[in-house]
Formats: C-alpha cells, sequence, structure tokens
C-alpha cells in the first residue's frame, strides 16, 4: 500500500516534535544531574561538605543511598565521641551549637523536663557553653535537615552506586558516576563520604582491609593485640585484651570440657602472633537508642531465628560470676551495655564487658560485600542484638537483678522508621581505609610525626574494638583486639592523607575512608571530625576547581587560609 506524500509529511513532523522532546527531556534530565561538585554518602562527613560547597558558591548534588540522612549521628550515636572538644571547628561545631539551640526550646522536651536531664558524657556541656554534644538521634536529623535547607542543597535519596561498572574516568579523573537505577550524575569534582569508601574503590584507588603489622609502619599496638597490657611508643600504658574481656575459666566448648563437641559459634582456634597483620575487622554493632518511659517504651522482642547456643557464653559469663551480679559501688545489676542517658529518657547504648552488642567476628566480609550480602550482615546483626536483648531481659539463665533491670528499658517508638524501633544504620567502626602518599600512623598520634598540611585535629585516644574470639592456652575463651590508649593532645590530620595518589584520581577526596593505619584510624574515626574533614575536602574540591588545579597539586597555603578564615582549627 503506498502512503499518500501528505501523510508521509505530517509522521515525519510528528516524528522530529517527539525526537526534539526526547532530546530535550534528556538535557533537562542530564543538566538536573550534574554539579560542580557531586557527594556520595549523606553521612556527617557528606552534609558538612555539601555545606561548604554551597557557601562556597559552587552547585553540589548530595547522594544518599539510604532514606535517612546523618549517618550514625542520626542513628543512635548521640553520646559523642571526640576526647577533646576545643579540637572541634567550623561546620561541625556549628552542629553541636544548633543542638544545645534545639534543646533551648522547651518544646522539644517531651518526655522529661530540661531541668531533670544531666548530662553524664565525656563531652558534656559546660555552664554558659554554646555547644551541647548529646542528643537524640531525632534531634540532630532536625538540625540537619534545617542546615542543608538554608543552604539549599539538593539531596537525592535511594540511590546507590554501580560499584560494577559505574565510575567514568576520563583523563586520570572521575567524569561521571552512575547508580543501579541508571541515573548518572556527572561533575567537576567528587567526594567519597561513605563509610565504607565504595566510590573510591570502584574508581581504582589503592585501599587495604584490615590490620597491619606493627612492623609495617614502626608501630606498637596495631596488628594482634592479645596481651593484656601494651605499651605506646611513648612508653605508657594501654589497656588491650584486658577491658571488654570475660570473666575467668569460661569454656567455649559446646559441651563444657569437651573439645570434640566443637566450638561455641563465632571462636576461633588461635588468634595470631602479636603485632602480625591480618584480615579482621573491628566489631560492628548499633548504638541502640532505648527508653524506660512507660509510654513511648517497645519491650525487647525475641527475634524468629532465635538460637539459644549464639548466648551459651553469655550464659556462662554469668555463671562464673558465682551470684556476684552488682556493682560494689553503686549497687546496681552488672548489664553488659554502656547506657549513656540522652534527653527526653532515651540513651546511647554501646558495648561493655565480654559478650555485649557487638557481634565479634561476623563482619570480615561487609567491606567487599555485595550489597546483598551486606544486607544480610547487617539483618544478622540486627537479629542477634535483639536476641542478647531479649535474653538479658527474660532469658531464665540470666540472673533476676539484671533481668528486673533490663526489662524496663526497650526501644523508642518516636526515633527510627521501623515498627519494632530499630535503627537501620549499623556502627560501620572500619571498613576500607585508602592508600595514599601520606598514612597516619600512630607516630602521628603521639607527634612522633606531625603533618604540615593540617586539615582538621584528631582528638580522641587510639581507640579498636575487639576483632576476634579464640581459645587460650589454658582452653578457655578470651577476645582480642581492644585497644584504649589515651593520654596525648590534638595532633594535625594531613590533608595529603584525604586525597588519593594523582595518578589514580585527581578529582576524588575522601574524608571517612582516609588513608590510615587501623590503629590511627582507630583516634581518628570520630563523627565531629568525619564533619571537620568533610568541610575540609568541600573546601579543597571548590578551590581545585577555581584555581584550575588537581586536588594533589592545590597549593597547601590557599587551602590552609580558607579553612581558618571559615574557623576549622588546625593547631
Amino acid at each position: 500500500m503506498k502512503l499518500n506524500h501528505k501523510l508521509i509529511v505530517a509522521l515525519v513532523f510528528v516524528m522530529s516534535i517527539v525526537l526534539m522532546s526526547f532530546n530535550t527531556n534528556s538535557e533537562l534530565i542530564l543538566k538536573k544531574n550534574k554539579a560542580d561538585i557531586v557527594i556520595y554518602g549523606g553521612t556527617s562527613a557528606g552534609i558538612s561538605a555539601a555545606i561548604q560547597v554551597s557557601r562556597m558558591g559552587k552547585s553540589v548534588l548530595l547522594i544518599e543511598p539510604s532514606n535517612r540522612i546523618g549517618g550514625l549521628t542520626t542513628g543512635g550515636l548521640g553520646q559523642t565521641d571526640i576526647g577533646n572538644k576545643q579540637a572541634i571547628g567550623g561546620i561541625s561545631r556549628e552542629f553541636y551549637e544548633n543542638i544545645k539551640k534545639y534543646y533551648d526550646n522547651p518544646e522539644n522536651w517531651k518526655w522529661q523536663q530540661k531541668s531533670e536531664y544531666k548530662d553524664g558524657g565525656q563531652t558534656r556541656t559546660e555552664n554558659n557553653e554554646a555547644t551541647m554534644w548529646t542528643f537524640e538521634p531525632s534531634a540532630a536529623l532536625k538540625v540537619y535537615m534545617d542546615m542543608l535547607m538554608k543552604e539549599g542543597v539538593k539531596v537525592v535519596y535511594n540511590e546507590r552506586l554501580n560499584r560494577v561498572s559505574g565510575v567514568e574516568m576520563q583523563n586520570g579523573a572521575i567524569k561521571s558516576i552512575t547508580m543501579e537505577s541508571g541515573k548518572v550524575f556527572i561533575g567537576k569534582a567528587f567526594i567519597d563520604a561513605t563509610y565504607e569508601g565504595d566510590l573510591m574503590a570502584a574508581a581504582g584507588v589503592n585501599y587495604t582491609i584490615g590490620r597491619e603489622s606493627n612492623a609495617q609502619y614502626g608501630e606498637s599496638l596495631n596488628g594482634v593485640q592479645a596481651n593484656k597490657i601494651s605499651r605506646t611508643l611513648a612508653g605508657t600504658i594501654s589497656a588491650n585484651a584486658y577491658n571488654h574481656n570475660f570473666i575467668d575459666r569460661v569454656d567455649p566448648y559446646v559441651i563444657k570440657g569437651d573439645p570434640k563437641s566443637g566450638l561455641l559459634p563465632n571462636i576461633n582456634e588461635k588468634p595470631g602472633v602479636d603485632g602480625e597483620g591480618d584480615t579482621k575487622i573491628q566489631a560492628y554493632c548499633f548504638r541502640m537508642c532505648i527508653t524506660n518511659h512507660p509510654e513511648n517504651r517497645i519491650p525487647f522482642q525475641k527475634p524468629e531465628n532465635y538460637d539459644e547456643l549464639n548466648y551459651e557464653l553469655l550464659f556462662r559469663n554469668y555463671e562464673a560470676r558465682k551470684g556476684a551480679v552488682k556493682d560494689m559501688y553503686t549497687g546496681n545489676a552488672i548489664v553488659p551495655w554502656i547506657n549513656s542517658d540522652m534527653p527526653n529518657r532515651k540513651t546511647d547504648t554501646n558495648n561493655r564487658f565480654g559478650f555485649s552488642t557487638d557481634f565479634i567476628g561476623r563482619n570480615y566480609e561487609y567491606a567487599e560485600g555485595t550489597y546483598e550480602e551486606r544486607e544480610k550482615i547487617v539483618q544478622d546483626h540486627k537479629n542477634y542484638q535483639m536476641g542478647l536483648m531479649w535474653s538479658l531481659a527474660y532469658h531464665p539463665r540470666i540472673p533476676k537483678e539484671v533481668r528486673d533491670e533490663v526489662s524496663t528499658w526497650g526501644t523508642t517508638k518516636d526515633e527510627f522508621e521501623s515498627a519494632d524501633g530499630w535503627q537501620q544504620q549499623l556502627y560501620i567502626r572500619e571498613a576500607r581505609r585508602m592508600i595514599s602518599n601520606y598514612v597516619m600512623t600512630q607516630k602521628n598520634c603521639e607527634a612522633i610525626e606531625v603533618a604540615e598540611d593540617a586539615v582538621g585535629l584528631g582528638a580522641y585516644g587510639m581507640d579498636s574494638h575487639h576483632v576476634q574470639r579464640y581459645v587460650d592456652a589454658n582452653g578457655y575463651v578470651q577476645n582480642e583486639g581492644n585497644v584504649e590508649a589515651h593520654g596525648f593532645d590534638p595532633y594535625p590530620i594531613s590533608y595529603r592523607s584525604i586525597v588519593p595518589k594523582k595518578e589514580e584520581c585527581s578529582n576524588l577526596i575522601v574524608p571517612i575512608c582516609l588513608s590510615a593505619t587501623h590503629i590511627g584510624f582507630g583516634s581518628i574515626r570520630m563523627e565531629p571530625v568525619f564533619m571537620v574533614l568533610g568541610q575540609s575536602a568541600a573546601t579543597a574540591a571548590a578551590l581545585s576547581i577555581d584555581q584550575g588545579f588537581t586536588v594533589q597539586d592545590l597549593p597547601y597555603e590557599l587551602l590552609r587560609k580558607k579553612l581558618l578564615d571559615d574557623k576549622q582549627r588546625l593547631k
């Protein structure tokens, strides 16, 4: 059948309009997903970076893989770890000032009066201080949202990086990143603000996972740390395996005293040689936000897959106390948690003693795992911790004094999206760590070496949670990997430690998974410091764009001046 000439002309016209419309929409979509600086990871570091980019007059896109920004700061870690709060400046300090303003408003005290709350944290607010360092997750989320809104920052939620083929490189720089959804984000500079270092890894930047040997960087607290007491390079004492360990003579076997019955879950035969490295990672947990207010409390629930064998070590650890389950100083029941008071009768609850919220040995595959594998690890941690709380509250093998205390607590109704009151953010204490031209080590923490290109200050002690459980020479169970070395002044964190080697990527900055040894990272890895480094990363990225430098070639004096102008603290 022959088509009428007029009909053909009409069809061509219609098709041209459709194509023009498609091209126009494509251009609009492309423009919408393009910015001067693209930040992947809506953590505390990502948020402060986004705010700084906006303040420097650059366009910014903040991409968060989940549906909630703020990472651990809005995910339960409200009892701020820092060591010396005077080391914190810039946007990070602004956040804690805004927290203070939030709680100065009487409307934000729902479950108790402000006068009833007493902050017992390490960074407790002093009289007339402009900052507040303890807060509910919801308060942190509200403050972050307000700060981002004020700067007009666009947040893109629920977009996960295609970690296999989602990074397009051009002439040694990232040109664009593609999400699993197919969305493409184009930028002049990029910041990896994830806890996992996913963008860094996908871009081909060199990194490590686990513990280095002491010999590699001349350290004393890295690698396997099975000795109860060790010394720092400066000669001070570090409490290692002595803390957060089991009562003496806790049997590790399924049938007590019978090695043929097999080991209880998550116990290794041997820990390795002291000071030698491995690929194991310090334990993760959820920093629980719980409450004892009857109207806001969800009683601890027993998970569907509860297996009593997973808590046998908990029961045996209490039984080894032989009835001595009350603290000799306070008279309270000995509960394996640090239950730090937060406003509105809530807590930030963390690991304590030998068997607690840390799921020791069950996170080794997390850093390199697929998204699906990570989700399973997160769910396993949740099930473990739910089962732990239920056991402490209701299991008959737990001493009555402990059950009476724990059963008065529960998850909160008004904090997180989940109906059971549990958060989605697992405490990723450590994952990948970049290897750049400058590696932060124990020597930096102890001022044996001093970085001359500071972009922030570390101030917390060198700290690692336990890494593994093992059977000791006497046939009993021990935890290994804990390090607690304190007592040094704030120290500078090198700019070179947050930028990759130039030949690997010239427009990427990494403020969280920075270049540091396991033990060096153990001091740096605190949320206020991540915010500081996020702001410094954004400053460097914006200046590099303005001046036409790679991030590696940016003159430090130019960066330093801007950081000081913006009230960062560098010494």
